[in-house]
């Protein structure tokens, strides 16, 4: 089965060349022009990743992504016609997994869609217990879902993956280049600042207060690392 992808644009000259591209590495493309149609077509068919531009004849892609991380964790790429920082950075607060700068080279595009639907694949077959308790959370790894108390929490794609990698080693200090290259899967250009913007953004989901974390740590001029919560109480109590 092809893989499905909607492409959101207002530019038809851009958006029938960038269809016709895709399909032919066997995509199946549909495509919309406005923030009513995206949504409309996202409520009626399952895609497994989304090409969305910021600006919409009815829109923005920032509230347009908003509203789909309410409901979904399908993959996200943001089409910017800027290189702005505060529109990258808003992108992925606002729930995009990544995003490309127009005019863009194709093959990096597709490069970057193999990738993300690759990390998918990957957890779908790879993992052989589907829920698994990780201190005080329960994940679904195949549903990529995570649950703390009674709390169901709504992660994207990428947010959930440095979850998993980071409670998965507990204690273990992963620096930003490291997480880039397992969770984004290519070269990442040096943007660091990308792994900070998904950290900020799982901690004000899982943690009680984002500014006195429990969990996801920083090691100060290295990375970040998780801390499991009952093993070190019971360390303290072995003292």
């Amino acid at each position: 089965m092809s893989t499905r992808v909607l492409v959101a644009d207002r530019d038809k000259v851009f958006i029938k060349g960038l269809k016709y591209s895709l399909e032919q590495d066997d995509y199946s493309v549909d495509i919309a022009y406005t923030v009513k149609e995206t949504l409309e077509k996202i409520k009626k068919y399952n895609y497994d990743l989304l090409l969305l531009s910021l600006f919409l004849p009815d829109g923005n892609g920032f509230t347009l992504c908003q509203s789909i991380r309410k409901k979904s964790q399908v993959p996200i790429i943001v089409l910017l016609e800027k290189r702005v920082d505060i529109n990258k950075v808003l992108a992925l607060e606002n729930g995009a997994d990544d995003y490309m700068v127009k005019p863009f080279n194709t093959l990096v595009l597709k490069a970057k869609m193999k990738a993300i639907l690759r990390r998918i694949n990957m957890h779908n077959h790879n993992i052989d217990n589907q829920v698994i308790k990780i201190d005080d959370f329960i994940v679904n790894t195949l549903g990529r879902r995570l649950i703390i108390g009674d709390k169901d929490i709504i992660l994207t794609g990428k947010e959930f993956d440095l979850f998993y990698i980071l409670a998965s080693n507990p204690g273990r200090v992963f620096t930003r280049e490291e997480l880039l290259e397992t969770i984004w899967g290519y070269e990442y250009f040096g943007d660091l600042r990308t792994v900070d913007v998904h950290i900020r953004r799982l901690r004000e989901k899982i943690e009680k207060d984002s500014r006195n974390v429990e969990y996801i740590h920083t090691k100060w001029g290295v990375g970040y690392y998780f801390k499991n919560k009952k093993k070190s109480k019971n360390s303290r109590a072995m003292d």
